[in-house]
């Protein structure tokens, strides 16, 4: 079999010894810890509700101050500066000159701050998560963490310099800071369940916003307002939202997949405003020992609905929180009072700048990223996938120029349709 080289680069992230020699050219880290009391200066990139969500969880630590903001569009960012400092006040200290807008706001925020909130669509996180780690900043990055191969690749490189430099690196899948899933890990390891057999991975809900073309956008801003929408740069929703759920699943299994076949489409969200995304996928992944997770993300309004994770061993199955035996008693249930991870993966980020541990969410994240794109690329295909392949995939789905009169590449029809991937096609999207 061959082996899987992500796995392999993790051996090579974990000794983090390849890379010093680059390391070493780039700029010293700004080191936030020293006295319990000191003061924490925070970016925010990407001023959405995400964002915006982020910032406040950071703010809501002692000890931390917001101090520039950047957005693609100045009425966000604006807007986000509005709002943070009428909830926290002297927290917030945003003058004009520090509220960034453009294709390379990014760059004034994050020179700004000892650490940055990476919160734009994920199309864009490699190159702000890259800079960000050159400039020796701390980060907290939210999820997934790219859209595509090259990506994914960008960011894992990025990471061994982080490694090297001593940043501290926090991701937003907070289900792994999650009281209740840790102790549901804990009994699986203990053997509650006996060996792992399947996983079933479900976000099956209903859709989410969407934003109307106005008159006068171009067709790069009409694509940044309405990015839900496009892989360039949200990556489909098995990407951006299921990531939670996949995560999961490798998380319990303790490994990655090595391959994925699936099927999906679009059957109910179809319009002009709908982009060329899919609202529906079934992917099964296979681990290298043959057992599998099946994998169901949808956006459908108005039927069953289900976020969720089950784990199947020889001798019961697990759900977030509970364990029940073959017959499907309930042998195990979580009773503790569950914590808000949200918040709690950023209580963990400034606790390990104070005191110097090291820490670095970024292997995991770009595992469960991966995973969705693997799925993704399985779906668009209608062809069984290997991770290899989706690894190393030379498809750049980013434009390769960032203005506003730039070609963002889909382009819709004549009747305003965008087109949406054909199984078949053998396109690597």
């Amino acid at each position: 079999m061959t082996p899987n080289p992500l796995q392999a680069d993790r051996r090579a992230f974990l000794k983090a010894g390849t890379i010093a020699a680059a390391a070493s050219s780039l700029p010293s880290v700004l080191h936030a810890q020293g006295s319990p009391n000191s003061e924490i200066k925070i970016a925010l990139v990407g001023c959405g509700g995400r964002g915006s969500g982020a910032a406040a969880q950071s703010l809501a630590v002692p000890g931390t101050k917001l101090v520039a903001i950047a957005d693609a569009f100045p009425d966000n960012a604006q807007n986000a500066a509005n709002a943070l400092k009428q909830q926290f006040g002297d927290k917030v200290d945003l003058p004009k000159e520090r509220i960034f807008a453009g294709f390379d706001a990014y760059k004034g925020a994050i020179d700004a701050a000892d650490v940055v909130l990476l919160c734009t669509p994920p199309g864009f996180r490699p190159a702000h998560f890259e800079y960000a780690v050159q400039q020796g900043k701390h980060v907290f990055m939210e999820k997934p963490v790219a859209v595509d191969g090259p990506g994914i690749r960008k960011v894992i490189e990025a990471a061994k310099v982080a490694e090297q430099k001593k940043l501290k690196v926090v991701c937003g899948l907070q289900r792994r800071y999650q009281k209740s899933y840790l102790e549901t890990l804990a009994k699986i390891k203990e053997g509650a369940i006996g060996d792992f057999v399947s996983s079933q991975v479900y976000w099956v809900s209903g859709g989410v916003w969407v934003r109307d073309r106005k008159e006068g956008m171009s067709e790069m801003e009409y694509q940044m307002r309405n990015w839900y929408y496009f892989n360039w740069i949200c990556g489909d929703h098995i990407c951006e939202q299921h990531v939670h759920n996949l995560d999961v699943g490798n998380w319990f299994k303790g490994a990655t997949p090595v391959k994925a076949v699936g099927m999906g489409g679009r059957t109910k969200r179809v319009g002009k405003n709908y982009g060329e995304i899919y609202d529906h996928f079934y992917v099964e992944y296979t681990y290298a020992d043959g057992s599998v997770m099946n994998s169901q993300s949808r956006h459908w309004d108005g039927v069953w609905s289900k976020v969720s994770e089950t784990i199947a061993g020889t001798e019961g199955t697990a759900y977030p929180g509970m364990i029940k035996d073959r017959a499907g008693k309930v042998v195990w249930r979580f009773r503790g009072q569950d914590n808000n991870p949200y918040e709690t993966e950023h209580e963990v980020l400034y606790d390990h700048i104070r005191n110097d541990k090291p820490i670095n969410n970024v292997q995991y994240t770009a595992e469960s990223t991966l995973t969705a794109i693997l799925g993704r690329m399985a779906c668009y295909t209608g062809g069984e996938v290997t991770w290899d392949q989706a690894l190393n995939s030379t498809l750049d789905t980013m434009p390769k120029t960032l203005a506003w009169d730039a070609n963002p590449g889909p382009q819709p029809g004549p009747d305003g349709m965008y087109p949406c991937p054909i199984p078949g096609g053998g396109t690597f999207a």
